[in-house]
């Protein structure tokens, strides 16, 4: 398939365009924000050529498609009509979602998340630097000096850039923002690390009882900072007349919020932040690698949930005080064992497409990015999921004992070796790699997937068993009389004034023009299908027919106004019972037609579908014969 196509393909599993309120995309995923998600066929999407895997998260369906293709599908869903926005917008609509911890977890890595690059870079730095130092290559002293400058900046000002970004993501003014922070580290302030190192340089001392220093190194002061500066730089502009806001408005915020932040909020939460800091040593000090087992096992659910940016505050932490980070080597293991996991999936199924799938996604992983090897392989068939969980634990388990630390964030696997070039680390973290690699694999490969026919063949000699022993035997196809779901009077479904039903494309039936607002079931069925609009209902008759009741054409638009639903996926129903309620004049109203569907959507299994009623029909009549 071509990708004009798939995106077809696409939007058609994502309920069609009227189900689509906006589109965009990322460097990996389409992210779609739609009306109802339980008009999606997950299914579907999840077996489309080109799709590495879908998830429903923060509100967005997303569909991971990776780096470049994702560019040119979102192109071609825009040109086949669905409505665009921006990640922005996205973002905001999907803040709405989730709850307290969710959302506050999500702020912290729209703060960080932008800070993170400059780690990075500033871990490489220190790489390059560490490999002439081990290569026994000693620079100059003006080029020792100027990769000092490399190495050290991002975290001398570091209290600036999250001020910064904390502006900018609780609608200050970043301006603002970052002047205010490069206050709070002003060369003018005696410098934090050197007071603490106990030299001649001390402490400022106001009003004899309050000690200030720079707040050098410092992340959870600058981020309260942050906030409560841009909600009180807001609630000034809103009271300052605007003729003289950009006069008072800077001048008012800079000289409360510095006051406060040196005062006030740097003293007490640099206390807090040493709790957390001494807390984070203290699990990641447990005898025995317990702290690298405990987190290196349970890091990628943390990311299955969303919630894992709460990481980044804590490796910025441990970076500014120590200039070390044991969290990366021990997300580094989990990481891993996720993409090895992946890699033995691939290597054992006979699947081309699944083939195809799992090696990209596994490069992925070894890159530093394990969303389309968790969704889009391990995640789907469960077990690998989980043998990568316990994998993980162990190589994180080692990377504790191995005592290693990275120079860095941000970076992990195949990238991250440059944080553990300048340690002396190097050996200890490939052997670490390694053991993770061949855990995920080997348990996975022995343990956590079978192909899928394999799977497919299991599955269905256990229910043969199950029938045989319960006697729960289900029924094949049958001929049956489907009875009407609606009174009042028939329609010749080619008569439909809507061609997807009147063509036959979605199977063959009858159509009722409604004279009462009540839905019933047309045979003992099971619901497959209750759309929360209550406008439609999927049944599968305990013959086999499976029936589709769609009342109105295009009443979805309607958004359940008017539509009662009565039953829920999965419920058992007798021919007769009560399906839903609907009223006929609000549907009018909308300047929409009631006229009522009945389909059999598995239509090429039977040899006829045949309608047997003309005319008006009441409860109990027979509408449809179904011949096998």
């Amino acid at each position: 398939m071509n990708n004009q196509e798939i995106a077809k393909k696409v939007i058609d599993a994502l309920g069609g365009r009227e189900n689509v309120n906006s589109v965009a995309h990322c460097a990996t995923r389409l992210r779609v924000m739609v009306k109802d998600e339980g008009k999606i066929n997950k299914e579907v999407i999840e077996n489309l050529e080109k799709v590495q895997g879908a998830f429903f998260n923060s509100g967005q369906y997303q569909i991971i498609f990776g780096t470049g293709t994702v560019n040119k599908m979102y192109d071609e869903v825009v040109a086949l009509g669905l409505p665009t926005s921006s990640k922005d917008d996205m973002k905001a609509e999907a803040a709405k979602q989730g709850n307290w911890f969710q959302r506050a977890i999500r702020t912290f890595g729209d703060v960080f998340v932008p800070i993170i690059p400059v780690i990075v870079a500033t871990g490489l730095f220190m790489g390059v630097r560490g490999l002439f130092n081990a290569l026994e290559m000693p620079l100059p002293g003006d080029f020792a000096t100027y990769t000092q400058i490399l190495t050290d900046t991002a975290f001398i000002i570091l209290p600036g850039l999250v001020v910064w970004s904390t502006f900018r993501v609780f609608g200050g003014n970043p301006a603002v923002g970052i002047v205010l922070g490069m206050m709070l580290v002003s060369g003018s302030l005696p410098n934090a690390w050197v007071v603490a190192s106990g030299g001649e340089v001390t402490a400022m001392n106001f009003f004899g009882f309050i000690p200030v220093v720079g707040l050098q190194g410092s992340v959870l002061p600058a981020f309260i900072i942050g906030v409560v500066g841009a909600k009180f730089e807001k609630a000034v502009r809103k009271v300052v007349p605007d003729v003289i806001d950009l006069l008072v408005t800077p001048f008012v915020t800079l000289l409360v919020m510095s006051i406060l932040g040196l005062f006030v909020i740097g003293p007490v939460f640099h206390i807090v932040e040493n709790y957390i800091l001494i807390g984070t040593k203290a699990i990641l000090g447990l005898p025995l690698g317990l702290g690298g087992f405990l987190i290196g096992g349970v890091h990628q659910l943390i990311v299955v949930s969303g919630v894992h940016h709460i990481f980044n505050l804590l490796e910025v932490q441990l970076l500014a005080a120590d200039h070390a980070n044991p969290f990366n080597a021990i997300i580094t293991a989990a990481m891993t064992a996720q993409g090895a996991a992946t890699v033995a999936v691939g290597v054992k199924t006979k699947n081309p497409k699944l083939k195809t799938l799992a090696f990209p996604a596994a490069l992925s992983a070894f890159l530093g990015i394990t969303e389309p090897a968790i969704f889009g392989v391990n995640l789907r068939f469960r077990k690998p999921f989980f043998l990568s969980l316990i994998a993980g634990a162990i190589g994180g388990g080692l990377a504790s004992i191995l005592g290693l630390a990275g120079n860095g964030s941000g970076i992990t696997i195949i990238p991250g070796t440059m944080l553990y070039v300048g340690n002396g680390q190097l050996a200890q973290y490939l052997l670490m790699v390694a053991v993770s690699f061949a855990l995920g694999f080997a348990l996975t490969y022995m343990f956590g997937y079978e192909d899928e026919k394999e799977v497919a063949t299991e599955v269905e000699t256990e229910r043969l068993v199950q029938e045989e022993t319960t006697g729960n035997i289900p029924a094949t196809l049958q001929n049956e009389t489907l009875v009407t779901p609606i009174v009042g009077d028939v329609v010749a479904l080619a008569d439909v004034n809507d061609p997807v039903f009147s063509s036959g494309a979605m199977g063959q039936g009858i159509a009722v023009k409604p004279s009462q607002g009540v839905v019933y079931a047309p045979a003992d069925a099971e619901v497959s299908i209750a759309f929360a609009t209550g406008h439609a209902f999927g049944l599968k008759t305990t013959n086999g027919a499976e029936v589709l009741i769609h009342v109105g054409i295009d009443t979805v638009t309607m958004n359940g106004e008017g539509f009662e639903q009565k039953v829920a996926q999965g419920d058992k129903v007798k021919a007769g019972d009560v399906l839903g309620t609907f009223d006929s004049n609000k549907i009018a109203a909308a300047g929409l037609d009631d006229t009522t569907m009945v389909i059999v959507t598995n239509t090429a299994d039977y040899a006829s579908v045949a309608p047997v009623a003309t005319g008006s029909v009441a409860k109990g009549d027979a509408v449809i014969e179904v011949k096998i």
